[in-house]
């Protein structure tokens, strides 16, 4: 195409949707959207209709800003069809409407969903805190999520009983992993637990959100994922041929999500496609099946080897390989049965005249098995957390103890 066509615009008075929020320290809340119709100029005056239908008025324009490329650039006047930036208006929020003061009217928006998914954010008490991360506190880590709530319309963030967690919800596991990522890279370290589903009361009976769900999957493969979705409540609503491949669609609980796309690629060796979004809500469709693999936890803290590695690699599959600090009740990989594993992953070998350390070259490790902080997400249960730093991301027990975890559960299980 030689020429990009212009947006389409209708004559009339100013009308400007908003359609994205950013933050900007020196002006506050920064409103993006495209003028549907007329145009305006700096100092207009121009009201606000809130989604709700409430009018604001005796505004004005103050700042009117284009973009050219990545950069945003002052201008005077801007027409229908122009993506601008707003600012210096108090509570503005996707879907409202700035219009033309002699003429208020408001543009339809689709609604912003309510968040689906909450995770607790905490302090990171670990052994290791503080090794890698620049800003650790309760109080960075709360001055940081609130200035998430500037821009992140779909966020939400709850103090709790405990000064050193906070939970935050979400619109999916996803949504909440992006924020953690973020915050890692900026220089922040903490420790989230697994994700849980924000279920309603709706006439006495509880409800749970529920997702529409594709899955992209090669013919050979479609049998065994039809069958892993079905053990998750998941509905088919339709599979048709694309190509070589079989497009099953589904309707299932967000909460049968979790973890369902690391099953998935193991199943179809990589190949399967997973893509969701929120479709309702639903009654409460039961009991969900847990994971069903344990946790190989380090009942000692050193830096692992491998002739410790090699003595109980049979036990399961490990996240991590020799020369890696770990800590007691860090978890280093799944175990092959559904129960937990205490294991001396720093456990060196002793020297003596009939052996030596460099035979420990002889021994051939399984490569350990790469976790992303989705993959990390989706494996915690409910006893663990993740902890995240710019520099690692690691699963540990919240008791650390072996002998703590031992209580506990006895207590859970008299109870």
């Amino acid at each position: 195409m030689a020429k990009v066509p212009e947006a389409p615009s209708e004559e009339g008075p100013f009308q400007l949707l908003i359609s994205a929020i950013d933050h900007n320290p020196y002006v506050g809340r920064v409103g993006i959207g495209r003028i549907f119709r007329g145009s305006s100029r700096r100092n207009d005056p121009i009201v606000k209709i809130a989604r709700d239908g409430v009018v604001t008025g005796g505004l004005r324009l103050t700042t009117l800003l284009t973009f050219a490329g990545l950069e945003r650039i002052d201008v005077e006047e801007a027409s229908a069809g122009d993506i601008v930036c707003i600012s210096g208006i108090d509570d503005l929020n996707i879907g409202d409407t700035l219009a033309d003061a002699a003429m208020p009217e408001s543009i339809h928006a689709v609604a912003v969903d309510e968040p689906t998914v909450s995770m607790f954010f905490s302090v990171n008490n670990s052994p290791f805190a503080g090794r890698e991360g620049r800003y650790l506190t309760s109080r960075q880590i709360r001055d940081r999520l609130m200035r998430e709530l500037e821009s992140n319309v779909a966020l939400r963030v709850t103090e709790t009983a405990s000064a050193d967690t906070f939970e935050v919800r979400g619109r999916g596991e996803l949504h909440l992993a992006i924020l953690i990522e973020t915050m890692r890279r900026e220089g922040y370290e903490l420790a989230v637990s697994k994700p849980q589903v924000i279920v309603t009361e709706r006439d006495g009976k509880r409800w749970e959100p529920v997702e529409y769900v594709v899955v992209d999957v090669p013919e050979p493969y479609a049998g065994a994922v039809i069958e892993a979705l079905g053990r998750r409540k998941a509905m088919m609503s339709n599979m048709l041929p694309v190509g070589d491949a079989q497009r099953l669609e589904y309707t299932m609980p967000t909460r049968a999500i979790f973890g369902l796309r690391g099953e998935l690629l193991t199943l179809t060796r990589g190949t399967a496609v997973l893509s969701h979004t929120y479709y309702d809500h639903q009654p409460w469709m039961g009991e969900l099946p847990e994971r069903n693999v344990g946790a190989l936890v380090a009942s000692e803290t050193g830096r692992t080897t491998a002739y410790a590695l090699a003595g109980v690699d049979q036990r399961g599959r490990f996240f991590i390989g020799p020369g890696i600090d770990v800590y007691e009740g860090m978890i280093v990989g799944r175990a092959n049965d559904d129960k937990d594993i205490a294991l001396n992953v720093a456990r060196e070998k002793k020297l003596t005249n009939m052996r030596a350390a460099g035979s420990d070259e002889s021994f051939k490790l399984a490569p350990p098995e790469e976790l992303s902080l989705e993959r990390a997400i989706e494996f915690i249960e409910d006893d663990e957390l993740v902890e995240v730093t710019p520099q690692s991301i690691r699963l540990r027990k919240r008791l650390l103890n072996e002998t703590a975890r031992l209580r506990l559960r006895k207590r859970e299980t008299v109870s």
